[in-house]
Protein backbone atom coordinates (compact mmCIF):
# COMPACT_ATOMS: atom_id res chain seq x y z
CA UNK A 1 0.00 0.00 0.00
CA UNK A 2 1.14 3.50 -0.80
CA UNK A 3 0.12 6.40 1.31
CA UNK A 4 0.11 10.15 0.61
CA UNK A 5 0.23 12.48 3.58
CA UNK A 6 -0.80 16.12 3.23
CA UNK A 7 -0.27 18.62 5.97
CA UNK A 8 -2.15 21.85 5.82
CA UNK A 9 -1.13 24.55 8.24
CA UNK A 10 -3.95 26.96 8.89
CA UNK A 11 -2.94 30.38 10.17
CA UNK A 12 -4.52 31.66 13.32
CA UNK A 13 -6.97 34.03 11.68
CA UNK A 14 -10.09 32.91 13.52
CA UNK A 15 -11.89 35.20 15.93
CA UNK A 16 -10.55 35.17 19.50
CA UNK A 17 -12.97 32.74 21.10
CA UNK A 18 -10.29 31.17 23.26
CA UNK A 19 -6.58 31.39 23.68
CA UNK A 20 -6.25 27.70 22.89
CA UNK A 21 -7.68 28.25 19.35
CA UNK A 22 -5.11 30.91 18.64
CA UNK A 23 -2.17 28.60 19.41
CA UNK A 24 -3.48 25.30 18.13
CA UNK A 25 -2.10 23.89 14.92
CA UNK A 26 -4.20 21.25 13.31
CA UNK A 27 -2.63 18.63 11.10
CA UNK A 28 -4.88 16.71 8.80
CA UNK A 29 -3.59 13.42 7.62
CA UNK A 30 -5.33 11.64 4.86
CA UNK A 31 -4.43 8.22 3.69
CA UNK A 32 -5.43 7.23 0.20
CA UNK A 33 -5.23 3.56 -0.66
CA UNK A 34 -4.09 2.98 -4.21
CA UNK A 35 -3.50 -0.28 -6.01
CA UNK A 36 0.02 -1.40 -6.59
CA UNK A 37 1.38 -0.75 -10.03
CA UNK A 38 3.06 -3.39 -12.04
CA UNK A 39 6.67 -3.04 -12.98
CA UNK A 40 7.08 -0.86 -16.03
CA UNK A 41 3.61 0.61 -15.69
CA UNK A 42 3.23 4.32 -15.60
CA UNK A 43 0.53 6.33 -14.05
CA UNK A 44 -1.00 8.98 -16.31
CA UNK A 45 -2.85 11.81 -14.68
CA UNK A 46 -5.17 14.19 -16.56
CA UNK A 47 -3.77 17.55 -17.39
CA UNK A 48 -5.21 20.24 -15.17
CA UNK A 49 -5.58 23.82 -16.24
CA UNK A 50 -4.58 26.06 -13.42
CA UNK A 51 -5.02 29.74 -12.90
CA UNK A 52 -3.22 32.01 -10.54
CA UNK A 53 -4.32 32.40 -6.96
CA UNK A 54 -5.04 36.08 -7.43
CA UNK A 55 -7.24 35.43 -10.46
CA UNK A 56 -9.13 32.68 -8.64
CA UNK A 57 -9.79 34.91 -5.63
CA UNK A 58 -10.96 37.68 -7.91
CA UNK A 59 -13.39 35.39 -9.70
CA UNK A 60 -14.79 33.99 -6.44
CA UNK A 61 -15.15 37.38 -4.77
CA UNK A 62 -16.61 39.08 -7.84
CA UNK A 63 -13.69 41.49 -8.08
CA UNK A 64 -13.33 42.95 -11.58
CA UNK A 65 -9.85 43.08 -12.97
CA UNK A 66 -9.17 46.52 -14.35
CA UNK A 67 -6.20 45.37 -16.40
CA UNK A 68 -6.88 45.98 -20.11
CA UNK A 69 -5.93 43.09 -22.34
CA UNK A 70 -4.49 43.43 -25.80
CA UNK A 71 -7.79 42.34 -27.39
CA UNK A 72 -9.71 44.99 -25.51
CA UNK A 73 -7.27 47.62 -26.72
CA UNK A 74 -7.87 46.64 -30.34
CA UNK A 75 -11.67 46.41 -30.05
CA UNK A 76 -13.45 49.69 -30.86
CA UNK A 77 -15.75 51.05 -28.22
CA UNK A 78 -19.41 50.98 -29.27
CA UNK A 79 -20.92 54.34 -30.16
CA UNK A 80 -23.85 55.55 -28.15
CA UNK A 81 -27.10 56.07 -30.04
CA UNK A 82 -29.47 58.94 -29.41
CA UNK A 83 -32.96 57.52 -28.64
CA UNK A 84 -34.66 60.71 -29.82
CA UNK A 85 -32.72 60.59 -33.09
CA UNK A 86 -33.87 57.01 -33.63
CA UNK A 87 -37.50 58.01 -33.04
CA UNK A 88 -37.16 60.90 -35.50
CA UNK A 89 -35.59 58.63 -38.12
CA UNK A 90 -38.48 56.19 -37.75
CA UNK A 91 -40.89 59.07 -38.28
CA UNK A 92 -38.98 60.09 -41.41
CA UNK A 93 -39.09 56.49 -42.63
CA UNK A 94 -42.89 56.49 -42.28
CA UNK A 95 -43.11 59.71 -44.30
CA UNK A 96 -40.76 58.31 -46.96
CA UNK A 97 -42.79 55.10 -47.24
CA UNK A 98 -45.90 57.22 -47.75
CA UNK A 99 -44.12 59.23 -50.46
CA UNK A 100 -43.19 56.02 -52.27
CA UNK A 101 -46.82 54.89 -52.35
CA UNK A 102 -48.05 58.32 -53.45
CA UNK A 103 -45.58 58.62 -56.32
CA UNK A 104 -46.26 55.06 -57.40
CA UNK A 105 -50.04 55.60 -57.54
CA UNK A 106 -49.79 58.97 -59.27
CA UNK A 107 -47.29 57.56 -61.76
CA UNK A 108 -49.75 54.82 -62.72
CA UNK A 109 -52.52 57.40 -63.00
CA UNK A 110 -50.50 59.63 -65.34
CA UNK A 111 -49.44 56.69 -67.43
CA UNK A 112 -53.15 55.91 -67.85
CA UNK A 113 -53.68 59.53 -68.86
CA UNK A 114 -51.17 59.11 -71.66
CA UNK A 115 -52.82 55.95 -72.99
CA UNK A 116 -56.39 57.26 -72.72
CA UNK A 117 -55.64 60.67 -74.22
CA UNK A 118 -53.68 59.11 -77.08
CA UNK A 119 -56.53 56.73 -77.92
CA UNK A 120 -59.22 59.38 -77.53
CA UNK A 121 -57.50 62.07 -79.60
CA UNK A 122 -56.63 59.67 -82.42
CA UNK A 123 -60.18 58.31 -82.47
CA UNK A 124 -61.66 61.82 -82.60
CA UNK A 125 -59.24 62.90 -85.36
CA UNK A 126 -59.88 59.84 -87.54
CA UNK A 127 -63.64 60.19 -87.10
CA UNK A 128 -63.51 63.86 -88.10
CA UNK A 129 -61.38 63.02 -91.13
CA UNK A 130 -63.86 60.34 -92.23
CA UNK A 131 -66.81 62.68 -91.80
CA UNK A 132 -65.05 65.32 -93.90
CA UNK A 133 -64.60 62.83 -96.74
CA UNK A 134 -68.21 61.71 -96.55
CA UNK A 135 -69.40 65.32 -96.53
CA UNK A 136 -67.41 65.99 -99.71
CA UNK A 137 -69.22 63.13 -101.47
CA UNK A 138 -72.67 64.25 -100.29
CA UNK A 139 -75.31 65.79 -102.56
CA UNK A 140 -75.64 68.90 -100.39
CA UNK A 141 -78.36 70.20 -98.14
CA UNK A 142 -78.78 69.65 -94.41
CA UNK A 143 -76.81 66.36 -94.23
CA UNK A 144 -73.77 68.04 -95.75
CA UNK A 145 -73.95 70.94 -93.29
CA UNK A 146 -74.33 68.56 -90.33
CA UNK A 147 -71.30 66.50 -91.36
CA UNK A 148 -69.19 69.57 -91.98
CA UNK A 149 -70.14 71.11 -88.64
CA UNK A 150 -69.57 67.87 -86.76
CA UNK A 151 -66.16 67.27 -88.29
CA UNK A 152 -65.10 70.85 -87.63
CA UNK A 153 -66.15 70.61 -83.99
CA UNK A 154 -64.31 67.31 -83.60
CA UNK A 155 -61.16 68.78 -85.07
CA UNK A 156 -61.34 71.79 -82.76
CA UNK A 157 -61.86 69.49 -79.77
CA UNK A 158 -58.86 67.41 -80.83
CA UNK A 159 -56.79 70.59 -81.19
CA UNK A 160 -57.63 71.72 -77.66
CA UNK A 161 -56.95 68.30 -76.19
CA UNK A 162 -53.63 68.12 -78.01
CA UNK A 163 -52.57 71.52 -76.70
CA UNK A 164 -53.22 70.41 -73.11
CA UNK A 165 -51.64 66.99 -73.59
CA UNK A 166 -48.52 68.40 -75.23
CA UNK A 167 -48.20 70.96 -72.45
CA UNK A 168 -48.25 68.48 -69.56
CA UNK A 169 -46.59 65.53 -71.38
CA UNK A 170 -48.24 62.63 -69.45
CA UNK A 171 -45.53 60.12 -70.39
CA UNK A 172 -42.85 62.42 -68.99
CA UNK A 173 -44.92 62.98 -65.84
CA UNK A 174 -45.19 59.22 -65.35
CA UNK A 175 -41.42 58.82 -65.74
CA UNK A 176 -40.83 61.56 -63.15
CA UNK A 177 -43.01 59.75 -60.63
CA UNK A 178 -41.29 56.43 -61.33
CA UNK A 179 -37.92 58.05 -60.70
CA UNK A 180 -39.21 59.70 -57.52
CA UNK A 181 -40.52 56.38 -56.20
CA UNK A 182 -37.15 54.78 -56.97
CA UNK A 183 -35.10 57.42 -55.14
CA UNK A 184 -37.48 57.49 -52.17
CA UNK A 185 -37.15 53.71 -51.88
CA UNK A 186 -33.37 54.08 -51.88
CA UNK A 187 -33.59 56.75 -49.18
CA UNK A 188 -35.81 54.47 -47.10
CA UNK A 189 -33.22 51.70 -47.25
CA UNK A 190 -30.42 54.12 -46.33
CA UNK A 191 -32.27 55.29 -43.23
CA UNK A 192 -33.10 51.74 -42.23
CA UNK A 193 -29.45 50.75 -42.55
CA UNK A 194 -28.42 53.71 -40.40
CA UNK A 195 -30.88 52.72 -37.70
CA UNK A 196 -29.91 49.02 -37.86
CA UNK A 197 -26.12 49.05 -37.83
CA UNK A 198 -25.17 52.65 -37.15
CA UNK A 199 -25.31 55.01 -34.21
CA UNK A 200 -27.91 57.62 -35.26
CA UNK A 201 -27.57 61.17 -34.00
CA UNK A 202 -29.00 64.59 -34.78
CA UNK A 203 -26.78 64.99 -37.85
CA UNK A 204 -28.31 61.88 -39.40
CA UNK A 205 -31.77 63.31 -38.79
CA UNK A 206 -30.86 66.61 -40.47
CA UNK A 207 -29.32 64.82 -43.43
CA UNK A 208 -32.35 62.56 -43.94
CA UNK A 209 -34.73 65.52 -43.69
CA UNK A 210 -32.71 67.49 -46.25
CA UNK A 211 -32.83 64.55 -48.66
CA UNK A 212 -36.62 64.26 -48.33
CA UNK A 213 -37.09 67.98 -49.00
CA UNK A 214 -34.72 67.85 -52.00
CA UNK A 215 -36.68 64.97 -53.52
CA UNK A 216 -39.98 66.77 -52.95
CA UNK A 217 -38.65 69.78 -54.83
CA UNK A 218 -37.15 67.74 -57.62
CA UNK A 219 -40.30 65.69 -58.29
CA UNK A 220 -43.41 67.67 -57.28
CA UNK A 221 -46.77 65.92 -57.12
CA UNK A 222 -49.17 68.74 -58.21
CA UNK A 223 -49.37 70.04 -61.78
CA UNK A 224 -50.45 73.64 -61.40
CA UNK A 225 -47.75 76.12 -60.47
CA UNK A 226 -44.92 73.72 -59.59
CA UNK A 227 -44.83 71.35 -62.56
CA UNK A 228 -41.38 70.88 -64.05
CA UNK A 229 -40.76 72.57 -67.40
CA UNK A 230 -41.32 70.06 -70.16
CA UNK A 231 -39.56 72.18 -72.81
CA UNK A 232 -36.62 73.90 -71.06
CA UNK A 233 -34.33 76.23 -72.95
CA UNK A 234 -31.23 74.33 -71.86
CA UNK A 235 -30.90 70.63 -71.09
CA UNK A 236 -29.36 70.06 -67.68
CA UNK A 237 -28.98 66.93 -65.53
CA UNK A 238 -31.80 66.21 -63.12
CA UNK A 239 -30.90 67.06 -59.50
CA UNK A 240 -32.78 65.28 -56.72
CA UNK A 241 -30.21 65.22 -53.89
CA UNK A 242 -29.36 67.70 -51.15
CA UNK A 243 -26.29 69.87 -51.84
CA UNK A 244 -23.08 68.20 -50.76
CA UNK A 245 -20.61 70.13 -48.64
CA UNK A 246 -17.89 71.60 -50.82
CA UNK A 247 -14.56 71.24 -49.06
CA UNK A 248 -11.67 72.71 -51.03
CA UNK A 249 -8.68 70.92 -49.54
CA UNK A 250 -5.68 69.03 -50.79
CA UNK A 251 -5.68 65.31 -51.42
CA UNK A 252 -3.46 62.74 -49.80
CA UNK A 253 -1.02 62.51 -52.67
CA UNK A 254 1.18 59.45 -52.31
CA UNK A 255 0.67 59.08 -48.58
CA UNK A 256 -1.42 56.35 -47.01
CA UNK A 257 -3.58 57.94 -44.34
CA UNK A 258 -5.66 54.93 -43.44
CA UNK A 259 -9.39 54.34 -43.82
CA UNK A 260 -8.78 52.45 -47.05
CA UNK A 261 -7.52 55.52 -48.97
CA UNK A 262 -4.16 56.03 -50.63
CA UNK A 263 -2.69 57.93 -53.54
CA UNK A 264 -3.44 55.14 -56.02
CA UNK A 265 -7.13 55.05 -55.10
CA UNK A 266 -7.33 58.85 -55.32
CA UNK A 267 -5.90 58.77 -58.82
CA UNK A 268 -8.33 56.03 -59.79
CA UNK A 269 -11.32 58.08 -58.60
CA UNK A 270 -10.11 61.17 -60.44
CA UNK A 271 -9.83 59.20 -63.68
CA UNK A 272 -13.39 57.94 -63.20
CA UNK A 273 -14.65 61.51 -62.80
CA UNK A 274 -12.84 62.47 -66.01
CA UNK A 275 -14.40 59.60 -67.96
CA UNK A 276 -17.88 60.36 -66.57
CA UNK A 277 -17.63 63.98 -67.68
CA UNK A 278 -16.10 63.27 -71.05
CA UNK A 279 -18.20 60.30 -72.10
CA UNK A 280 -21.24 59.25 -70.07
CA UNK A 281 -22.78 62.51 -68.88
CA UNK A 282 -21.93 64.36 -72.07
CA UNK A 283 -23.45 61.62 -74.21
CA UNK A 284 -26.76 61.58 -72.34
CA UNK A 285 -27.00 65.36 -72.42
CA UNK A 286 -26.47 65.23 -76.18
CA UNK A 287 -29.19 62.60 -76.58
CA UNK A 288 -31.46 64.62 -74.31
CA UNK A 289 -31.09 67.67 -76.55
CA UNK A 290 -32.07 65.61 -79.60
CA UNK A 291 -35.09 64.14 -77.82
CA UNK A 292 -36.15 67.62 -76.69
CA UNK A 293 -35.93 69.03 -80.23
CA UNK A 294 -37.95 66.15 -81.61
CA UNK A 295 -40.56 66.51 -78.89
CA UNK A 296 -40.89 70.25 -79.55
CA UNK A 297 -41.40 69.70 -83.27
CA UNK A 298 -44.03 67.03 -82.68
CA UNK A 299 -45.80 69.10 -80.00
CA UNK A 300 -46.15 72.01 -82.42
CA UNK A 301 -47.03 69.93 -85.50
CA UNK A 302 -49.93 67.99 -83.94
CA UNK A 303 -52.21 70.91 -82.94
CA UNK A 304 -51.23 72.83 -86.11
CA UNK A 305 -52.34 69.97 -88.33
CA UNK A 306 -55.66 69.49 -86.53
CA UNK A 307 -56.32 73.23 -86.76
CA UNK A 308 -55.67 73.15 -90.53
CA UNK A 309 -57.92 70.09 -90.82
CA UNK A 310 -60.70 71.97 -88.98
CA UNK A 311 -60.33 74.87 -91.42
CA UNK A 312 -60.51 72.53 -94.42
CA UNK A 313 -63.53 70.64 -93.11
CA UNK A 314 -65.39 73.91 -92.56
CA UNK A 315 -65.02 74.73 -96.29
CA UNK A 316 -65.69 71.24 -97.59
CA UNK A 317 -67.75 71.44 -100.78
CA UNK A 318 -66.18 74.72 -101.89
CA UNK A 319 -63.39 73.09 -103.80
CA UNK A 320 -61.10 70.07 -103.81
CA UNK A 321 -58.41 71.86 -101.80
CA UNK A 322 -60.67 72.03 -98.72
CA UNK A 323 -61.42 68.32 -98.80
CA UNK A 324 -57.76 67.42 -99.26
CA UNK A 325 -56.75 69.71 -96.41
CA UNK A 326 -59.45 68.39 -94.09
CA UNK A 327 -58.71 64.70 -94.72
CA UNK A 328 -54.94 64.67 -95.20
CA UNK A 329 -54.14 67.06 -92.34
CA UNK A 330 -56.30 64.99 -90.00
CA UNK A 331 -54.54 61.77 -90.99
CA UNK A 332 -51.10 63.34 -90.56
CA UNK A 333 -52.11 64.67 -87.15
CA UNK A 334 -52.95 61.13 -86.07
CA UNK A 335 -49.51 59.92 -87.13
CA UNK A 336 -47.73 62.77 -85.32
CA UNK A 337 -49.73 62.18 -82.15
CA UNK A 338 -48.98 58.46 -82.26
CA UNK A 339 -45.25 59.12 -82.61
CA UNK A 340 -45.12 61.72 -79.85
CA UNK A 341 -47.29 60.10 -77.19
CA UNK A 342 -47.32 56.49 -78.36
CA UNK A 343 -43.53 56.57 -78.62
CA UNK A 344 -43.40 58.50 -75.31
CA UNK A 345 -40.79 60.96 -76.52
CA UNK A 346 -41.25 63.03 -73.36
CA UNK A 347 -40.47 59.97 -71.24
CA UNK A 348 -37.31 59.33 -73.28
CA UNK A 349 -36.15 62.92 -72.69
CA UNK A 350 -36.74 62.58 -68.94
CA UNK A 351 -34.87 59.27 -68.91
CA UNK A 352 -31.82 60.88 -70.57
CA UNK A 353 -31.99 63.82 -68.16
CA UNK A 354 -32.23 61.47 -65.18
CA UNK A 355 -29.28 59.35 -66.35
CA UNK A 356 -27.17 62.48 -66.73
CA UNK A 357 -28.18 63.43 -63.19
CA UNK A 358 -27.10 60.02 -61.93
CA UNK A 359 -23.59 60.57 -63.28
CA UNK A 360 -23.60 64.09 -61.87
CA UNK A 361 -24.39 62.66 -58.43
CA UNK A 362 -21.54 60.14 -58.74
CA UNK A 363 -19.17 62.91 -59.71
CA UNK A 364 -20.15 65.10 -56.75
CA UNK A 365 -19.90 62.16 -54.36
CA UNK A 366 -16.37 61.28 -55.54
CA UNK A 367 -15.20 64.88 -55.47
CA UNK A 368 -16.67 65.41 -52.00
CA UNK A 369 -14.55 62.54 -50.66
CA UNK A 370 -11.43 63.62 -52.51
CA UNK A 371 -11.70 67.20 -51.26
CA UNK A 372 -11.85 66.08 -47.63
CA UNK A 373 -8.38 66.51 -46.14
CA UNK A 374 -8.68 64.08 -43.26
CA UNK A 375 -8.89 60.51 -44.48
CA UNK A 376 -10.76 59.38 -41.38
CA UNK A 377 -13.65 61.69 -42.24
CA UNK A 378 -14.04 60.15 -45.67
CA UNK A 379 -16.13 57.14 -46.46
CA UNK A 380 -14.07 53.97 -46.22
CA UNK A 381 -11.98 53.74 -49.38
CA UNK A 382 -12.47 50.02 -50.07
CA UNK A 383 -16.23 50.27 -49.50
CA UNK A 384 -16.49 53.39 -51.64
CA UNK A 385 -14.57 51.78 -54.50
CA UNK A 386 -16.90 48.78 -54.39
CA UNK A 387 -19.96 51.05 -54.48
CA UNK A 388 -18.65 52.98 -57.47
CA UNK A 389 -17.90 49.75 -59.33
CA UNK A 390 -21.39 48.36 -58.69
CA UNK A 391 -23.07 51.61 -59.70
CA UNK A 392 -21.20 51.49 -63.00
CA UNK A 393 -21.99 47.81 -63.54
CA UNK A 394 -18.36 46.74 -63.30
CA UNK A 395 -16.24 44.50 -61.13
CA UNK A 396 -13.29 45.92 -59.22
CA UNK A 397 -10.83 44.54 -61.76
CA UNK A 398 -12.81 46.05 -64.65
CA UNK A 399 -12.94 49.39 -62.86
CA UNK A 400 -9.17 49.40 -62.40
CA UNK A 401 -8.66 48.40 -66.04
CA UNK A 402 -10.84 51.35 -67.07
CA UNK A 403 -8.80 53.83 -65.08
CA UNK A 404 -5.54 52.30 -66.28
CA UNK A 405 -6.58 52.56 -69.94
CA UNK A 406 -7.93 56.10 -69.52
CA UNK A 407 -4.64 57.28 -68.03
CA UNK A 408 -2.95 56.38 -71.32
CA UNK A 409 -3.30 59.11 -73.95
CA UNK A 410 -6.32 58.31 -76.10
CA UNK A 411 -6.86 54.99 -74.36
CA UNK A 412 -10.41 55.67 -73.17
CA UNK A 413 -11.74 57.58 -76.18
CA UNK A 414 -14.17 54.81 -77.10
CA UNK A 415 -15.08 53.36 -73.71
CA UNK A 416 -17.84 54.56 -71.39
CA UNK A 417 -17.56 54.29 -67.62
CA UNK A 418 -21.02 52.77 -67.13
CA UNK A 419 -22.14 49.42 -68.49
CA UNK A 420 -25.72 49.75 -67.20
CA UNK A 421 -27.21 52.62 -69.22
Amino acid sequence: MASIRASNVVPSSFPSSSSRCRREIMTVRATINMPKLRNGSSLSLPKLTTIGLVEELQLRSGYKNTTTTQFEKLSPSPKASDPMAIEKLYAIMEAVADRVEMHKNIGEQRNNWNNLLLTSINSITLTASLMTGVAAMGAGGAPLVALKLSSTLLYLAATGMLLVTNKIQPSQLAEEQRNAARWFKQLYEEIRTTVSIGAPNSNDVKEATAKVIALDRAYPLPLLGVMLKKFPKAVEPAVWWAPLQNRKTKGLGGRNNGNGWNGELEGEMREIVTVLNRKDKEDYLRLGKKALKLNKALAISGPLLTALAAFGSAFAGHGPWAVVLGVVAGALSTVVNAIEHGGQVGMVFEMYRSNAGFFELMQESIESNLEEREGERRENGELFEMKVALQLGRSLSELRDLTASSSIKGGANHEFASKLF
